[in-house]
């Protein structure tokens, strides 16, 4: 019997990462959304996709979550995108309302799933959720790590003109303007790129991740980036579902790890079945040390908005 997984939020990020699985022939896929109709048409038409994609899954799109029960696995996409005239504030605490929402009808009718948010800001929704889900920390997580370590990857490669899969490279801390892209700890085939790239270009290659996601957001116009996300999601999906022991670079809890506790932030983490199976703590320099307590600042300061 095929594993289920729910995507609640069927916009572009979420229909995308439906897209990926089902392209993988990983799993069933139920989409869920509160607009009658998009569900269903995104999820009918994946559906019709199978043949042609050599898939054997299911997708179906419904706004009754007891469609959802015993998925193994719960996405959270839904939310709102900031609006011209909104507040970070506004924008926050909407979300927060819809996350808490969801997160409660998901967990009630699945309740031995691993959660995986990308509902922006993501670090601080992750923690909504697991505050929402009554779950242990460890299944829940949020997805930001994998998409900003995909980009500084991409961006690596496109400066030495190799494949990106032979880039190892990762960042951590919140999905943000202060990321913290760990130059000293990525290669190329086993060659630290600080022996291949000059300190000027990778500081440029840094910036250019920290702000990855406005360069898409400027680009389009209207929207935000939806491929890479949705990538990165169903990756992490596939871990949990394959217990594939990945280690990647998630929105984990952290209870004492790098002297923060009480907060999500990215870090190498291992991913299998049970959800975040084991926090890997690196040895920072003492800039890199600071560049981390700042950005995890950054994901503190909206949560004592919300009041946690």
């Amino acid at each position: 019997m095929r594993e289920k997984v729910t995507i609640i939020g069927a916009g572009n990020v979420g229909a995308t990462t439906a897209h990926w699985l089902m392209a993988r022939n990983t799993c069933d896929v139920v989409l869920v959304d509160v607009v009658e109709g998009i569900p269903q048409g995104k999820a009918l038409d994946l559906y019709e996709a199978t043949p042609v994609a050599g898939a054997s899954v299911k997708v179906v799109g419904e706004q009754d979550y007891a469609a959802t029960a015993g998925s193994s696995v719960v996405v959270v996409t839904a939310g709102f995108a900031r609006k011209p005239g909104m507040s970070r504030d506004d924008l926050l605490n909407m979300n927060n309302d819809v996350v808490t929402q969801v997160v409660k009808k998901a967990v009630a009718v699945s309740p031995d799933a691993i959660f995986i948010v990308v509902t922006n800001p993501v670090d601080v929704m992750t923690y909504v959720t697991w505050k929402a889900s009554g779950l242990p920390a460890e299944r829940v997580m949020g997805m930001a790590g994998v998409l900003d370590s995909a980009r500084f990857r991409t961006f690596l490669a496109m400066e030495l003109g190799v494949s990106p899969k032979d880039v190892v490279a990762f960042v951590m801390g919140g999905h943000g303007d202060q990321m913290v892209p760990l130059t000293r700890y990525s290669s190329v085939g086993g060659i630290p790129v600080e022996s291949l790239i000059s300190k000027e270009r990778l500081d440029a290659i840094v910036k250019r991740t920290r702000t990855g996601g406005g360069e898409i957001v400027n680009l389009l116009k209207s929207g935000s980036a939806y491929f890479a996300p949705g990538a990165s999601s169903a990756e992490m999906v596939e871990a949990v579902l394959g217990d594939q022991k990945r280690l990647l670079p998630v929105i984990a809890h952290l209870n004492g790890e790098y002297g923060e506790k009480d907060v999500y932030v990215g870090v190498p983490a291992l991913i299998g079945r049970g959800g975040v199976e084991k926090i890997f703590e690196i040895e920072f320099t003492k800039e890199e040390a600071e560049a981390f307590r700042n950005s995890v600042q950054a994901v503190r300061e909206p949560l004592s908005v919300l009041g946690f």
